[in-house]
């Protein structure tokens, strides 16, 4: 589907189907497949992804000027930063992280950290509402 055209059918589909790919600001392995978002379903909405970190992997402290994030860890154990504070996640946790909060994600386990993303707006570029 051409990102900014927006599926008008419901998206039923196998995760084993899409490509893990490493995105700017993630290092080491942080890979990342993107479920429902503007690049597939051309949502401007939502961006719902799962991600695995390799051992050490991780994606740099960064700021949301518009876009809040949920993360809910699946598997493994990493530390996430919010403004500068470490908090231990491990399976069942997860966070809230409002515009305006540093945040990053590493792997501080040694087996594979997987979580889910849900962002919205898709963009951050979007005028918050």
């Amino acid at each position: 589907m051409n990102a900014g055209k927006r599926r008008e059918t419901a998206l039923v589909e196998a995760m084993a189907r899409l490509a893990w790919r490493e995105y700017p600001g993630h290092f080491g392995g942080a890979l990342s497949k993107e479920l429902v978002g503007p690049g597939n379903v051309g949502s401007d909405r939502v961006d719902f992804r799962i991600s695995r970190y390799a051992p050490a992997a991780f994606v740099e402290e960064h700021v949301h000027q518009v876009q809040e994030q949920v993360y809910y860890v699946l598997e493994g154990e990493g530390v996430l930063t919010t403004d500068g504070e470490r908090h231990l996640m491990g399976p069942h946790d997860y966070v809230y992280v409002p515009p305006g909060v540093r945040h990053g994600f590493s792997n501080t386990g040694t087996a594979g950290l997987v979580f889910l993303v849900v962002t919205t707006p898709a963009h951050d570029t979007q005028e918050a509402r």
